[in-house]
């Protein structure tokens, strides 16, 4: 499980070093594709597969599903950590998120988060002075 905030800056060729502490479950092959919110999502290549099997449990006769499945797709790309546990960024995934140098790396359960410094300092302003009433809406966790 991704847990934690990290922050980490993109070297010239495009590459993002990973937190020690995720490295372990981010060995082999990885996904990383667009997110929402403006962030790039990176999943271990089992989960991203798991991901996969849900999604194409969606009705295809859905507007909406098939949309979001072809722009999640498209803009997928496989890659692994190289021996530092760096990660290259594709430009065009870089462009979509707003990276260009300084990235927050989130955990987030089954998957890892990456964004633009600024978007993530924006998006945790607005989320947090809402955060309460995110709890009272979503159904009761048992927490």
């Amino acid at each position: 499980m991704f847990l934690g905030q990290y922050e980490h800056s993109l070297d010239e060729k495009g590459r993002l070093t990973i937190p020690s502490r995720f490295r372990e479950e981010l060995t082999g092959r990885l996904v990383v594709t667009r997110g929402l919110d403006h962030c790039l999502f990176l999943y271990p290549y089992s989960e991203w597969q798991e991901l996969g099997q849900r999604l194409r449990a969606l009705p295809m006769t859905q507007r909406d599903a098939r949309a979001f499945v072809r722009l999640l797709f498209a803009g997928a790309t496989e890659q692994s950590l190289d021996r530092q546990g760096r990660l290259l960024l594709p430009a065009s995934l870089r462009e979509y998120a707003g990276i260009e140098r300084d990235v927050i790396i989130l955990g987030v359960a089954n998957r890892v988060e990456l964004w633009s410094k600024e978007r993530w300092l924006a998006y945790e302003t607005e989320a947090s002075q809402a955060y309460e009433e995110l709890a009272e809406k979503i159904v009761d966790l048992g927490l």
